[in-house]
């Protein structure tokens, strides 16, 4: 544990500037401007729109910019919540600005008895296979029974998928911006190779393939208190679901990028895979939950999302690159509350 206290000191140089509990409040900033052509005809955007709940509480959210239209919309089918904005016969430069004050709460968790409790009504819809979540193939069933032989319960099974996930992949990082979020692609094509959406979707999947509720959150590790960028700050993380205890967080993807940054083997990782089960005190923003196979208000033509977490938008119809910011382009900072 003494290495890994020293480690954690270290780990806001690794992981695009993050800190723990030390800065739980300041105003994110995500600011775009897409680039267009001076002949282009209209222009839409969607970002993000992040809520309140147990971890975080969101407030004084503003929008500014040159848009013709917007509007918060909800899709019912992904749950993704966001900010639409469009323009007409845009101008030259088009811009948006979205900003709203964080106040976050230790994500640290006391896992509480696996009571077996049936799970409650409103979590069944994590329990679906989807074109996204692909839980009922053969290959997700067989890797779930795998990863859960001998587990009783749902937080043994649970855990045993997180520790497969861990022993069975790696942080790629030649990987584009967070990865496709894929999950037999990653496990086949990829070799387990990936970045953060592409291991959480895996930890989804094969949780989901082993009856247990489970699913993406999309959001950001917050900078230093000082004001800075964190456009490189998207991260995904996962949650399953234990009766009576409620959502449990879990980052099989950093326990990956800890062990390619210090170099260490499995037997070696044990501070990490213990450190990011069951939530962590490290600062983020939660921007979306589930958000898979998102249908977006005002696309045209209607276009399934893998997964929501970056700025989307789309200019005459062509979709510009959300794994590129500068050239989108867009960027993200924050600045800490004082004192």
């Amino acid at each position: 544990m003494k290495y890994l206290a020293t480690a954690l000191m270290i780990f806001s140089l690794c992981i695009a500037t993050p800190v723990m509990a030390a800065a739980p409040s300041g105003t994110v900033t995500i600011h775009v401007t897409p680039a267009v052509e001076a002949e282009a005809a209209e222009l839409k955007l969607w970002i993000p729109y992040p809520l309140s709940d147990k971890s975080q509480t969101i407030s004084d959210a503003t929008i500014t910019g040159n848009h013709s239209t917007s509007g918060i919309y909800r899709d019912p089918a992904s749950e993704a919540v966001y900010l639409h904005a469009a323009w007409t016969k845009p101008v030259e430069e088009p811009r948006l600005t979205l900003s709203f004050h964080i106040t976050q709460a230790d994500r640290s968790q006391t896992i509480g008895h696996d009571t077996g409790a049936p799970f409650p009504v409103e979590v069944a819809r994590y329990l679906e296979s989807t074109p996204f979540v692909p839980a009922d193939s053969m290959e997700m069933k067989r890797i779930a029974g795998i990863a859960t032989q001998g587990k009783s319960g749902t937080l043994e099974k649970a855990r045993g998928v997180y520790d497969w996930v861990v022993d069975n992949t790696f942080r790629d990082p030649a990987v584009k911006g967070c990865g496709l979020a894929e999950p037999s692609r990653t496990l086949n094509a990829c070799k387990g190779g990936g970045k953060c959406a592409d291991l959480s979707a895996v930890f989804v999947t094969i949780a989901r393939a082993a009856g247990i509720p489970a699913r993406d959150v999309y959001g950001l590790r917050l900078s230093t208190p000082k004001e800075g960028d964190i456009t490189s700050a998207f991260h995904c993380w996962a949650e399953f679901y234990l009766p009576v205890t409620g959502w449990v967080m879990v980052d099989p993807a950093d326990v990956r990028k800890m062990m390619l940054v210090h170099n260490l083997e499995l037997k070696d990782a044990g501070d990490w895979r213990e450190f990011f089960w069951a939530g962590d005190n490290l600062f983020r923003v939660t921007l979306e939950k589930d958000a898979r196979g998102v249908v977006f208000h005002g696309d045209s033509p209607l276009t399934p999302l893998n997964y929501f977490m970056y700025p989307q938008a789309k200019v005459d119809g062509v979709p510009l690159n959300q794994f590129d910011p500068k050239a989108f382009s867009y960027n993200v900072s924050f600045k800490a509350d004082k004192g």
